[in-house]
C-alpha cells in the first residue's frame, strides 16, 4: 500500500496526539490512585476525574486500533473495536457532564432551594451517579449490537439482484438512523454540561461584579481568583463544545479511512481532547500537587539541629 506524504504527515500528528492523551490519562489515574491509597478517600471531583482518566485511556487506545486496523485491512470490518470506542466515548460525555454539574452545585453562589437541595444530594451520591453513567452508556452497546446485526442482514439483502429501489431506501434509512441515534446519545449529556457550565459562569460573573464594588486588598485577590476561574470555564466550554461538534460533523459526513482528510479531521478531534485533558489536570488541586511531587520528588525531612539560612 502506497501512502502519500499528506496522509503520512497527519498519521504522525494523530499518533503523537494519541500518545499524549494516553500519557495524560495515565498520569491522572496514577496520581489520584496514589492519593486514594494514601488518604483512603477521594473528593467527589477526584472520583469523577479518575473515572474520566480511565475512560479516556480506553477511548484513545480503541481509536488508534480501529483507525489503523481499518486503514491497513479495509476488507475486514472491526466493528467490535468500534463498539468499544462508542461505549467509552458516550461514557466520557456523561462523566464530563457530571463533572460540570458537580462544579456548578459546589461553586455557584445561587441560593435557590433547588440548588441547595442539589448541593446536599449530588455530592453524597457521586458513586451512584458514576454507576448510573456506566449503565446508561452500556445501553449504547445493546443498541449498537442490534444495529450491527440489522446492517449485516441488510448487506446480505443488497447482494440480491432484485428490489434495487427498496435496497436504496433501506440504505438511506440506515444511514439516517445511525446519525440520529448518535446525536440523541451524545446530545443529552452535552446539554447537561452546557447548562451547568453556563449557570456557573453566570454565578461567578455576578459574584465578581459584587466583589469589584468593594475596594480593599481582599477584594483584589478575590477578583483575581474569580477572573482566573472564569477564564478556565470559558476555555473548558470552548474545547469540549469543539469536541462535541467535531464528533457530530464526522458522524454526519463520514470520511473514508483512505482519505487524507480523514486523518486531518482525526488530528483536529484529538487535539481538542488533549487540550481538554490539560485543562482538567490544571483544574484539580490534588492533581497539580501530585504532579509537582512526582516531578520534584518528595521533600526529605530536615536533620535535627540544622537551621535554614
Amino acid at each position: 500500500m502506497i501512502l502519500n506524504q499528506l496522509t503520512v504527515f497527519f498519521m504522525i500528528i494523530y499518533l503523537l496526539e494519541s500518545l499524549t492523551i494516553i500519557v495524560q490519562s495515565s498520569l491522572i489515574v496514577a496520581v489520584l490512585s496514589r492519593e486514594w491509597v494514601q488518604v483512603k478517600r477521594l473528593s467527589p471531583v477526584d472520583m469523577i476525574l479518575i473515572s474520566l482518566g480511565i475512560c479516556r485511556f480506553c477511548l484513545q487506545c480503541s481509536s488508534v486500533l480501529y483507525n489503523f486496523c481499518s486503514y491497513f485491512n479495509s476488507d475486514n470490518e472491526f466493528w467490535y473495536i468500534g463498539l468499544i470506542w462508542e461505549f467509552t466515548n458516550t461514557l466520557t460525555f456523561w462523566l464530563t457532564s457530571l463533572l460540570a454539574v458537580v462544579y456548578c452545585v459546589k461553586v455557584s453562589s445561587f441560593t435557590y432551594a433547588i440548588f441547595l437541595w442539589l448541593r446536599w444530594r449530588i455530592l453524597r451520591l457521586i458513586p451512584q451517579l458514576l454507576l448510573g453513567s456506566l449503565m446508561i452508556s452500556s445501553v449504547t452497546i445493546i443498541v449498537s449490537v442490534i444495529r450491527h446485526y440489522i446492517k449485516s442482514q441488510f448487506i446480505s439483502l443488497i447482494q440480491l439482484p432484485e428490489n434495487n429501489t427498496e435496497n436504496e431506501t433501506l440504505q438511506t434509512f440506515m444511514g439516517k438512523y445511525y446519525i440520529h441515534q448518535h446525536l440523541a446519545i451524545l446530545f443529552i449529556p452535552f446539554l447537561l454540561f452546557l447548562t451547568s457550565t453556563i449557570l456557573l459562569i453566570a454565578s461567578l460573573s455576578q459574584h465578581l461584579r459584587q466583589i469589584r464594588q468593594c475596594n480593599n486588598s481582599h477584594s483584589n485577590s478575590s477578583t483575581k481568583v474569580h477572573a482566573t476561574a472564569l477564564r478556565f470555564l470559558a476555555f473548558f466550554l470552548i474545547f469540549f463544545t469543539s469536541y462535541f461538534l467535531s464528533i457530530i460533523i464526522s458522524t454526519k459526513y463520514i470520511l473514508r479511512h483512505k482519505s487524507s482528510w480523514f486523518w486531518a479531521w482525526e488530528t483536529i478531534i484529538y487535539a481538542t481532547v488533549s487540550i481538554h485533558l490539560t485543562s482538567l489536570m490544571l483544574s484539580s488541586t490534588t492533581l497539580k500537587k501530585g504532579l509537582k511531587v512526582s516531578c520534584n520528588g518528595p521533600k526529605l525531612p530536615e536533620a535535627s539541629g540544622t537551621t535554614r539560612p
